[in-house]
């Protein structure tokens, strides 16, 4: 009896695993429940060809840029070499940082607090030999940078964008009829994700992202 349950269990699990794959190549059905979470074959999903950091930078009421993340001491790095500043992609905490750093060190009035991101192709971290043995064309890195979010010195939101990655797919899909008629269509009624009821919909809502008062400018474009 043991062993039919657990050849049961195993084939049960065997033939979700399969449904998820079959669902997520297909695109049917892969939301239609919470539990869909499990099986449907999204692996990796979160990996990007695109490199980013965050700097968090104050404007003084001269006009002077100080560098505010990390702080004037050694940087903490949680993993690695890479200070803890440019692990929040969610921008939480960028604020806090910055407040934490002007806490602790003598400088002018504030004027605002940017949030200024750093955005490059993770192909231009390659060495330079692996790059002449790989990709045919000179290696000149490029970044791009883009205003992130804006402070007023007692925490006021003045800006606030979605990442750079996330902005230019945006703009792909608003300036393509087909894929913005999808996307509309596919958009669940409900917002079972957390970060789009947080942000009323915003990251959700492609036609947000451009176009209108609530479009988003690249910092220094």
């Amino acid at each position: 009896m043991r062993r039919w349950l657990t050849h049961l269990f195993i084939g049960s699990y065997i033939s979700m695993l399969s449904w998820g794959i079959v669902s997520h190549a297909l695109k049917f059905g892969n939301f239609s429940h919470p539990i869909m979470y499990y099986f449907v074959w999204d692996m990796f999903c979160g990996w990007q060809a695109y490199e980013s950091r965050y700097h968090v930078v104050g404007e003084g009421e001269s006009g002077t840029l100080y560098e505010l993340a990390p702080g004037p001491w050694k940087a903490f790095c949680p993993y690695g070499d890479l200070p803890r500043n440019h692990y929040d992609t969610y921008g939480h905490l960028f604020y806090r940082m910055a407040m934490n750093t002007l806490k602790h060190s003598e400088h002018e009035a504030m004027r605002r607090i940017l949030v200024v991101e750093e955005c490059w192709p993770k192909k231009f971290n390659l060495p330079d030999e692996l790059w002449a043995l790989r990709i045919d064309e000179p290696k000149d890195p490029v970044s791009y940078f883009w205003l992130r979010a804006c402070y007023s010195p007692d925490g006021a939101v003045l800006h606030q964008a979605p990442d750079y990655v996330n902005w230019v797919y945006g703009l792909t899909i608003v300036n393509n009829p087909r894929l913005m008629a999808d996307a509309k269509r596919g958009r669940p009624f409900f917002a079972v994700n957390p970060e789009l009821r947080q942000n009323n919909g915003l990251f959700g809502d492609p036609t947000l992202w451009a176009g209108g008062e609530n479009s988003y400018r690249a910092f220094g474009h």
